[in-house]
């Protein structure tokens, strides 16, 4: 049976996005993953370059208002920043309620390359962590 993940952001743009992506592509036929925001604000360009930079298209996702899943079923619900955590209703059914708080890549500053090294590294983070919570989540079930 394929197990379905939430992923929360605020705008919805980047960090869930890339997670979605990723979690979709790596746990290809176990998971779904679906992401939303408490106050989406469309899908950032970076991230989807970066995540085509690891072979994941991201470019057709759309970033959509949490309320867009209400009533649904999720084995786990997992927010990527603190203000979706502190804003998560808690009305979905759900297993597993995580929160994984990454840096925001929007926010960085400097170069062009500095900016987009920080885009790098979170999604580098987001495959890393997320695929290892998902791998334990999976073997005890």
């Amino acid at each position: 049976m394929l197990k379905r993940v939430l992923f929360l952001c605020t705008g919805n743009s980047c960090r869930s996005q890339m997670a979605d992506g990723i979690i979709n592509h790596d746990f290809a036929g176990q998971i779904k993953a679906v992401s939303a925001g408490t106050d989406p604000h469309g899908l950032n360009p970076k991230a989807v370059q970066v995540m085509a930079e690891i072979g994941i298209d991201i470019s057709n996702n759309s970033s959509d208002h949490i309320s867009l899943f209400d009533g649904e079923d999720f084995h786990w619900v997992i927010s990527l920043c603190d203000d979706a955590d502190s804003k998560c209703p808690t009305v979905f059914g759900v297993t597993v309620r995580a929160h994984f708080p990454f840096t925001d890549p929007p926010r960085a500053t400097g170069t062009t390359e500095e900016i987009m090294t920080v885009y790098r590294q979170v999604r580098a983070q987001i495959r890393s962590q997320l695929g290892e919570f998902f791998r334990q989540q999976l073997q005890r079930n």
